[in-house]
Formats: C-alpha cells, sequence, structure tokens
C-alpha cells in the first residue's frame, strides 16, 4: 500500500458526499471512511442514505446521513451545519448528485432539459457555495464529479454536455477565487465505469458494451473504486498543490476512439 492511501490517512477529517447514497458516489463515501474520514452523506431518498450509511458503519466506519435534494440550497445548507455540529468543521466536500438519459434536443422537453441542469449544475454550484462557511480553513478540498461531456461534445446529451461543461468552468473559478483561503477546488470525470446505472442505460445490450470497450484507450470499463481513489488523492496531502484540475479517469476514453489493432513496438 502506498503512502497515499496508508490507512487512517484522513483520521480526524470530516468528509461532506453529496449524492453518496449508491453508485460511483457511495464508493466515494465508503472509501474516505475507510480511509479514517468522519463521513456525512445527502441524496433524495432517506432509504438509500440510510442503507449508505449502514454499509459504512457495518464496515467499522463512523456515518450520518440524511434526505435532501441538491437543488434545495437552504436544505443543503442546513444539512452542512448539521454535519459540523456532529463531526466538526467539514475538510472534504464531494459533489456527485447528477441525472442523465439518452435524448436528442429535438423532442426533449425545456423541463428535461432543466432537471439535469438544476440537478448536475445548480446542485454542484449549492454544495459548493453552501460549503464554504462549513469548511476547515486552510486545507480543504473540494472535489466535484464531472464527466468527459465536460469536454467532448455527443449526440443525444446537449443537457448533459451543457451542465458538465458548467461544472469544468465553475471548478477552475472557485480554485481561483478561493485559493487564497487555502481551500483547492478540483473536479473529477470518470470515464465508463462498469456496474452503474449510469452504464446502464447508456450500453443497454452486450453488443453496445463491446463496442464502447473496443473504442478505449484500455480496452475495459473502470470500477468504483477506481474513481474513488482518485478522490483520495485530491482530498489527501499528495494533492496539496493541485487546484482548478480536471482529472480525467477513465481509460484514455477522451482521447477519441482507440478503436483497431494498437501497433506493436518491440524492443531491439
Amino acid at each position: 500500500m502506498t503512502e497515499v492511501f496508508r490507512d487512517g490517512l484522513l483520521t480526524g477529517k470530516t468528509a461532506f458526499v453529496a449524492g453518496g447514497s449508491s453508485g460511483i458516489n457511495l464508493g466515494v463515501a465508503q472509501r474516505l471512511a475507510e480511509a479514517g474520514a468522519k463521513v456525512a452523506i445527502i441524496s433524495r431518498s432517506a432509504d438509500k442514505v440510510a442503507a449508505a450509511v449502514a454499509s459504512i458503519t457495518d464496515a467499522g466506519g463512523t456515518a450520518w446521513g440524511t434526505a435532501c435534494d441538491v437543488r434545495d440550497y437552504a436544505a443543503v445548507d442546513a444539512a452542512l451545519a448539521a454535519t459540523v455540529e456532529r463531526f466538526g468543521p467539514i475538510d472534504v466536500v464531494v459533489s456527485g448528485a447528477a441525472g442523465n438519459f439518452l435524448a436528442p434536443v429535438v423532442g426533449m422537453s425545456a423541463n428535461a432539459f432543466k432537471t439535469v441542469i438544476d440537478i448536475d449544475l445548480l446542485g454542484t454550484f449549492n454544495v459548493l457555495r453552501a460549503s464554504f462557511a462549513h469548511l476547515a480553513k486552510p486545507g480543504a478540498s473540494l472535489i466535484s464529479i464531472t464527466a468527459p461531456q465536460g469536454e467532448r461534445p455527443q449526440m443525444f446529451q446537449a443537457h448533459a454536455c451543457a451542465a458538465k461543461a458548467g461544472i469544468n468552468m465553475m471548478t477552475k473559478c472557485l480554485a481561483m477565487e478561493w485559493g487564497p483561503a487555502g481551500v483547492r477546488v478540483n473536479a473529477v470525470s470518470p470515464g465508463p465505469i462498469g456496474d452503474t446505472e449510469g452504464m446502464a442505460r447508456l450500453a443497454p445490450t452486450p453488443e453496445m458494451e463491446k463496442t464502447i470497450k473496443g473504442r478505449i484507450a484500455l480496452r475495459g470499463y473502470g470500477t468504483k473504486r477506481d474513481i474513488a481513489d482518485m478522490v483520495l488523492f485530491l482530498a489527501s496531502p499528495a494533492a496539496g498543490y493541485v487546484t482548478g484540475a480536471i482529472i480525467d479517469c477513465d481509460g484514455g476514453s477522451v482521447l477519441g476512439d482507440a478503436g483497431g489493432d494498437a501497433l506493436t513496438v518491440r524492443a531491439r
């Protein structure tokens, strides 16, 4: 085990994970708890929050959670305040609540577009903006979960592309504004991650899954643990001079179609 990921790396720290009741974000919450952090989880479903908290406490970690919609600024602020009251000032904030679906612009309602913008972009703003008053400063690390759509246009993803591009730029702006307070702001951009609802929707058949994997430089889906480890890195002292970064954790997906036979170079 490397020094970056040693046991107890985040002992004494408090982490707040928005959207942490399922999928990639649950994996992040569990990884931060595994590293020793006290973890607060918010999500819209009280039942899912309870299950997520139980998954951490049953494994010996410390966690608490509450049902909260990231689109409601006052509710997010109240959840952050409750976290501070329970665990102390917040060292790590992860904003990962998101929604997505495949749809052409013609045939997508204005409300459908707005829903994704409100959950992804407005929700990220609410979590990050509300967190500032509750952070341990200096030293806090804010991490948003974005997506390749933030820099690569994709058909039937205009809503997600717009939302993620906004998150990417907000990350850079906040890094500039909050850096003098000792607050780092970064984002992780996952590629195709196996066993997630997102990939189940975007590649619902074995044929589509095979096609997508064949276009990725590393020829496969990533894991929830891959993303969780990247978040842990950004939360750790090892990333103490990293801010304003959008880090791709995607097997090379964002590079473009890497299909076909790779060139094999033999040592002479």
